[in-house]
């Protein structure tokens, strides 16, 4: 069976935990060395295409996730992913330290390409070396499809320790006020998820798993049983469901429905 897992930030796990337990595994927003309030509101636009955020890595800061969310994230009983950020080399590594003490945590995903804050000062090549130095858990690499040379990228990540790629983050979107004509976001400019991302993705993911021998979650605009499906033909060993969950929190179980049946009517792609 094909794991079915949640996109970074886009599922509260504490607030909706039945939806959770739905998972193969869940993955956190992504926490940082310090808190963080993000970027001012309005941070969500929907769009005819999909949806733009701007949340800007609103997060407790690794101390309060490590004493107070993880713990009670435990209990639902499933694996743990923590998105792990930051602006440094440094402060990935320090969160991965953290991070590597602790048996809750199953598995560590790098946000390395979050489009609404800064990007971080090394690259993606120094930040997944410095934190492979500084845990043994898995480490997942997150991309974004805006690399110029995404499939060397993902090369060089993977000799720099990482233990898989999840493909892929948001493209970085705009989105008008029809009355204003001024940006629908405080910010400006968002990450686009959804259905227009989707074929994005599944480029991504094709490209990648011909250029590494590593495990791929697939990300982007999937809904439903075929998109997941077309994205493990790609090269994906998993994949995430991101936006679909605000619209339809029982869409994991309905991919799995749908995957069921229609393994049966296509070729099989090799999972």
């Amino acid at each position: 069976m094909i794991p079915v897992l949640n996109a970074s930030g886009c599922l509260d796990a504490l607030t909706a935990p039945d939806v959770a337990r739905t998972l193969d595994a869940y993955v956190t927003k992504t926490v940082t060395p310090l808190p963080r309030e993000g970027n001012p509101p309005p941070r969500i636009a929907e769009t005819d295409v999909g949806m733009l955020n701007s949340i800007g890595l609103a997060n407790p800061g690794i101390d309060a996730f490590l004493g107070e969310h993880l713990p009670r994230l435990a209990g639902l009983g499933i694996p743990i992913w923590v998105s792990a950020g930051g602006f440094s080399a440094a402060d990935y590594a320090h969160v991965c330290s953290l991070l590597d003490t602790r048996a809750e945590v199953d598995t560590i995903e790098l946000n390395l390409s979050c489009p609404n804050v800064d990007a971080p000062e090394e690259d993606a090549l120094a930040i997944v070396a410095a934190a492979r130095a500084a845990t043994v858990k898995p480490l997942y690499a997150k991309l974004s499809p805006a690399l110029p040379n995404l499939p060397g990228t993902a090369a060089a990540v993977a000799a720099a320790g990482a233990d898989g790629l999840t493909l892929v983050n948001t493209l970085r979107g705009l989105a008008l006020d029809p009355a204003t004509l001024r940006p629908r976001l405080a910010a400006g400019i968002g990450g686009l998820s959804g259905p227009a991302l989707r074929p994005v993705a599944l480029a991504a993911v094709y490209a990648c798993a011909r250029a590494v021998d590593l495990p791929i979650v697939g990300v982007g605009g999937v809904a439903c049983g075929r998109d997941a499906l077309e994205l493990v033909a790609a090269g994906a060993s998993a994949v995430a469901v991101g936006t679909a969950l605000f619209a339809d929190p029982g869409v994991p179980g309905r991919i799995r429905a749908e995957l069921a049946v229609l393994r049966g009517r296509v070729p099989d792609p090799g999972v």
